[in-house]
C-alpha cells in the first residue's frame, strides 16, 4: 500500500507528473535514443551542464545490435554539439548498426550532431528546428606550429568526408555553408532552419514524431501501432446484402404477373 502511494510523489519527482502512460503490454520493438546537451567527450563537463555521454550511448548501441526484441532504433537529437570524436564515434557506431535507424532533429542538431543527424537511414527535421554547420575549434592550450593547423584541417576533412558520404549534400555546397561569413555574429558558419537543412540536402524530409515512428515502421517491415493493435478491432466494412428469397406459401394466391404492353402509354393502354 505504501509502495502505491509514493509512486505518484516519485513521478512527480523524476518527470513533473503525477501519473505516467501505461507501459506496452509487451517488449517495445522500437527503442527511442535521445543525444540532448552538448555531447561530454575525454574531459567532464560542469556539473550545470546537461550532457550526453558517449560512454553511455555505446554500450546501449551494442545492445541494440545484439538484442532480438528491438526492430529499429528512433534518435531523437536537440543537441548543440560537443566534443568531435565523441560526436564521431556516435555516428560511427550508429551508421555501423544492422537494424534501421531513424533521427529526428529537434530544437537543434547543430556542429557534430549534423553527423549523428545524417547517420541515420533515414532523417527528419522539425519545421523550427536548426542545424548549425560550422569549422571545428580548439579549446584551451594550442601550440602556435604548422602541424597544429594541418591537425586541424585533417580532422576538418573527416568530418566533412563523413556528412558528404551519409547525405545528398556535395563537399563543395557543405564546405561553402561551413565557411561562409557573415551570417554568425560571434563565428564562421551558416544555421540551417527547417526545410532549408532539406533543401541543403542534409536531411531527407520536414516532419514530426508521427512521420518518424511511420518511417520507421515502414524500414522494419512492421504495421505501425494504429494498424497492428487497434484497427483490426474497428475495421469492420459493411457488406451489400442480398435481399432474402422467400418460396410460394401454401394455400396463398401469388400475384399475378402483368401482361407485356407492347404499346405503354398509348391510346390501347
Amino acid at each position: 500500500m505504501d509502495n502505491q502511494l509514493n509512486q505518484p510523489i516519485s513521478a512527480i519527482k523524476n518527470f513533473g507528473q503525477p501519473q505516467m502512460p501505461p507501459a506496452p503490454p509487451r517488449i517495445p520493438e522500437i527503442y527511442c535514443m535521445t543525444i540532448v546537451g552538448q555531447i561530454e567527450g575525454h574531459l567532464m563537463l560542469p556539473v550545470k551542464n546537461k550532457a550526453t555521454k558517449y560512454e553511455h550511448v555505446i554500450p546501449q548501441l551494442v545492445a541494440i545490435e545484439q538484442s532480438d526484441e528491438v526492430k529499429g532504433v528512433l534518435l531523437v537529437l536537440n543537441t548543440v554539439g560537443g566534443d568531435i570524436e565523441a560526436g564521431l564515434a556516435i555516428a560511427e557506431m550508429i551508421t555501423s548498426l544492422s537494424k534501421p535507424v531513424v533521427s529526428l532533429v529537434l530544437g537543434g542538431g547543430h556542429s557534430i550532431g549534423v553527423p549523428i543527424a545524417v547517420a541515420a537511414n533515414y532523417s527528419f527535421i522539425a519545421e523550427t528546428a536548426t542545424m548549425t554547420i560550422h569549422p571545428i575549434r580548439l579549446s584551451g592550450l594550442v601550440i602556435g606550429v604548422p602541424q597544429t593547423y594541418e591537425y586541424l584541417d585533417k580532422m576538418q576533412d573527416r568530418v566533412i568526408r563523413f556528412i558528404v558520404n551519409h547525405s545528398n549534400i556535395d563537399e563543395a555546397r557543405l564546405r561553402d555553408y561551413m565557411f561562409r561569413t557573415g551570417e554568425l555574429v560571434r563565428d564562421v558558419g551558416t544555421v540551417l532552419v527547417g526545410r532549408e537543412a532539406v533543401e541543403a540536402g542534409l536531411v531527407n524530409a520536414v516532419g514530426g514524431l508521427s512521420d518518424a515512428i511511420a518511417k520507421l515502421n515502414e524500414l522494419c517491415g512492421r504495421k505501425s501501432a494504429q494498424q497492428g493493435f487497434f484497427a483490426d478491432q474497428f475495421n469492420y466494412q459493411p457488406q451489400r446484402m442480398r435481399p432474402p428469397e422467400y418460396g410460394p406459401r401454401p394455400g396463398v394466391p401469388q400475384p399475378v404477373p402483368p401482361q407485356f404492353n407492347p404499346n405503354p402509354g398509348g391510346l390501347y393502354s
